[in-house]
Protein backbone atom coordinates (compact mmCIF):
# COMPACT_ATOMS: atom_id res chain seq x y z
CA UNK A 1 0.00 0.00 0.00
CA UNK A 2 1.30 3.45 -0.30
CA UNK A 3 -0.22 6.97 -0.91
CA UNK A 4 -1.48 8.63 -4.42
CA UNK A 5 -0.29 11.85 -3.89
CA UNK A 6 -0.45 15.02 -1.30
CA UNK A 7 -3.65 16.03 -0.61
CA UNK A 8 -4.05 18.66 1.72
CA UNK A 9 -2.39 21.03 4.64
CA UNK A 10 -5.39 22.20 7.29
CA UNK A 11 -4.78 25.28 9.17
CA UNK A 12 -7.45 26.64 11.80
CA UNK A 13 -8.04 30.75 10.87
CA UNK A 14 -8.95 33.67 13.23
CA UNK A 15 -11.55 34.99 10.61
CA UNK A 16 -12.60 32.84 7.86
CA UNK A 17 -13.55 35.48 5.04
CA UNK A 18 -10.45 36.99 5.60
CA UNK A 19 -8.63 33.43 4.82
CA UNK A 20 -10.44 32.96 1.69
CA UNK A 21 -9.38 36.56 0.69
CA UNK A 22 -5.79 36.79 1.94
CA UNK A 23 -5.10 33.10 0.06
CA UNK A 24 -7.06 34.67 -3.47
CA UNK A 25 -5.61 37.91 -3.40
CA UNK A 26 -1.90 36.99 -2.64
CA UNK A 27 -1.40 33.44 -3.90
CA UNK A 28 -4.59 33.25 -6.38
CA UNK A 29 -5.91 30.19 -4.36
CA UNK A 30 -10.07 29.91 -4.64
CA UNK A 31 -11.86 28.69 -2.89
CA UNK A 32 -13.49 25.59 -3.58
CA UNK A 33 -15.98 24.12 -0.98
CA UNK A 34 -17.44 25.33 2.63
CA UNK A 35 -19.14 23.29 5.03
CA UNK A 36 -20.75 23.89 8.51
CA UNK A 37 -19.98 21.86 10.95
CA UNK A 38 -22.92 20.90 13.24
CA UNK A 39 -22.52 21.44 17.15
CA UNK A 40 -22.25 17.89 18.43
CA UNK A 41 -19.91 17.21 15.92
CA UNK A 42 -17.77 19.90 17.07
CA UNK A 43 -18.32 19.20 20.84
CA UNK A 44 -17.83 15.20 19.73
CA UNK A 45 -14.83 14.90 16.85
CA UNK A 46 -12.80 18.14 17.52
CA UNK A 47 -13.58 18.41 21.41
CA UNK A 48 -14.20 21.99 20.99
CA UNK A 49 -16.45 23.97 22.81
CA UNK A 50 -18.17 21.31 25.33
CA UNK A 51 -18.60 24.03 27.90
CA UNK A 52 -20.82 26.25 25.14
CA UNK A 53 -24.54 25.91 23.72
CA UNK A 54 -23.83 26.15 20.80
CA UNK A 55 -19.74 25.89 19.48
CA UNK A 56 -19.12 25.73 15.80
CA UNK A 57 -16.59 25.39 12.89
CA UNK A 58 -16.78 26.30 9.56
CA UNK A 59 -14.21 24.17 7.04
CA UNK A 60 -12.98 25.49 3.76
CA UNK A 61 -11.71 24.18 1.13
CA UNK A 62 -9.05 26.52 -0.76
CA UNK A 63 -7.54 25.14 -4.24
CA UNK A 64 -3.69 25.66 -4.56
CA UNK A 65 -2.28 25.82 -8.36
CA UNK A 66 -0.72 21.98 -9.13
CA UNK A 67 -3.48 20.59 -7.21
CA UNK A 68 -3.13 20.51 -3.45
CA UNK A 69 -5.49 22.34 -0.92
CA UNK A 70 -5.52 23.82 1.96
CA UNK A 71 -7.94 22.94 4.24
CA UNK A 72 -9.33 26.28 6.52
CA UNK A 73 -11.15 25.69 10.40
CA UNK A 74 -12.87 28.39 11.66
CA UNK A 75 -13.95 27.69 14.70
CA UNK A 76 -16.20 29.36 17.47
CA UNK A 77 -14.96 29.36 20.41
CA UNK A 78 -11.78 30.40 19.45
CA UNK A 79 -8.10 29.65 21.22
CA UNK A 80 -5.39 32.51 20.94
CA UNK A 81 -2.41 31.16 18.50
CA UNK A 82 0.87 30.50 20.21
CA UNK A 83 4.42 30.12 18.11
CA UNK A 84 5.29 27.22 16.99
CA UNK A 85 8.74 26.48 17.57
CA UNK A 86 11.25 25.05 15.11
CA UNK A 87 12.60 22.12 17.38
CA UNK A 88 8.82 21.63 18.39
CA UNK A 89 7.45 17.81 17.53
CA UNK A 90 4.29 18.64 14.86
CA UNK A 91 3.67 21.03 11.72
CA UNK A 92 5.89 23.90 11.24
CA UNK A 93 5.09 25.47 8.10
CA UNK A 94 3.41 25.17 4.81
CA UNK A 95 5.14 25.75 1.48
CA UNK A 96 4.53 27.11 -2.12
CA UNK A 97 6.57 26.26 -5.45
CA UNK A 98 6.73 29.50 -6.98
CA UNK A 99 9.55 30.77 -9.89
CA UNK A 100 11.79 34.00 -8.66
CA UNK A 101 11.35 34.45 -5.22
CA UNK A 102 13.12 37.94 -5.60
CA UNK A 103 10.19 38.92 -7.25
CA UNK A 104 7.74 37.50 -4.86
CA UNK A 105 9.33 39.10 -2.39
CA UNK A 106 9.53 42.01 -3.85
CA UNK A 107 5.77 41.16 -4.44
CA UNK A 108 4.47 40.28 -1.29
CA UNK A 109 6.08 43.25 0.13
CA UNK A 110 4.06 45.54 -2.01
CA UNK A 111 0.69 43.10 -0.55
CA UNK A 112 1.74 44.53 3.16
CA UNK A 113 2.76 40.88 3.86
CA UNK A 114 4.88 40.02 7.01
CA UNK A 115 8.30 38.93 5.80
CA UNK A 116 10.09 36.55 8.02
CA UNK A 117 13.32 36.32 5.64
CA UNK A 118 14.87 37.31 2.66
CA UNK A 119 15.50 34.99 -0.37
CA UNK A 120 18.49 32.95 -0.10
CA UNK A 121 19.94 30.29 -1.80
CA UNK A 122 20.46 26.47 0.18
CA UNK A 123 23.27 24.78 -0.38
CA UNK A 124 21.41 22.73 -3.04
CA UNK A 125 20.66 25.04 -5.13
CA UNK A 126 17.12 26.08 -4.38
CA UNK A 127 15.74 29.77 -3.05
CA UNK A 128 13.65 30.31 -0.64
CA UNK A 129 11.97 32.79 1.81
CA UNK A 130 9.53 32.68 4.49
CA UNK A 131 6.52 35.16 5.15
CA UNK A 132 3.66 34.86 7.75
CA UNK A 133 -0.24 34.85 6.91
CA UNK A 134 -2.33 37.43 9.23
CA UNK A 135 -2.86 34.65 11.70
CA UNK A 136 0.90 34.19 12.32
CA UNK A 137 1.04 31.18 9.87
CA UNK A 138 4.52 30.25 8.73
CA UNK A 139 4.51 30.13 4.82
CA UNK A 140 7.47 29.16 2.93
CA UNK A 141 8.24 30.21 -1.01
CA UNK A 142 10.40 28.39 -2.25
CA UNK A 143 11.98 27.99 -6.20
CA UNK A 144 12.78 24.70 -6.38
CA UNK A 145 14.54 25.68 -10.29
CA UNK A 146 15.37 22.81 -12.38
CA UNK A 147 15.15 20.42 -9.39
CA UNK A 148 10.63 21.53 -10.26
CA UNK A 149 10.84 19.08 -13.59
CA UNK A 150 13.54 16.74 -12.13
CA UNK A 151 11.16 15.69 -9.02
CA UNK A 152 7.94 16.00 -10.97
CA UNK A 153 8.99 13.43 -13.96
CA UNK A 154 11.57 12.10 -12.54
CA UNK A 155 10.71 11.76 -8.69
CA UNK A 156 9.43 8.16 -8.36
CA UNK A 157 12.35 6.83 -10.57
CA UNK A 158 14.44 9.02 -8.00
CA UNK A 159 12.34 7.42 -5.20
CA UNK A 160 12.48 3.80 -6.28
CA UNK A 161 16.55 4.64 -6.43
CA UNK A 162 17.11 6.48 -3.40
CA UNK A 163 15.41 4.02 -1.30
CA UNK A 164 17.85 1.20 -2.16
CA UNK A 165 20.70 3.25 -2.09
CA UNK A 166 22.27 6.68 -0.47
CA UNK A 167 19.23 6.50 2.17
CA UNK A 168 18.33 3.00 2.58
CA UNK A 169 19.61 3.34 5.61
CA UNK A 170 16.19 5.25 6.65
CA UNK A 171 14.17 2.49 6.11
CA UNK A 172 15.75 -0.25 8.42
Amino acid sequence: MRARSFSHAGITVSDFNKAVKFYWEVFGCPLVGVADTAPERVKSFFGVGKDVDVPSCKIGWIRVPGGAVLEIFHFEPQQKPVDIPWNRVGLTHISFNVRNTQKWHDYLVSKGVEIVSKPERSPRGHTFFFVRDFDGNLIELMDLGYMHHVLNWLGPLGGWIFRRGMYAKYYA
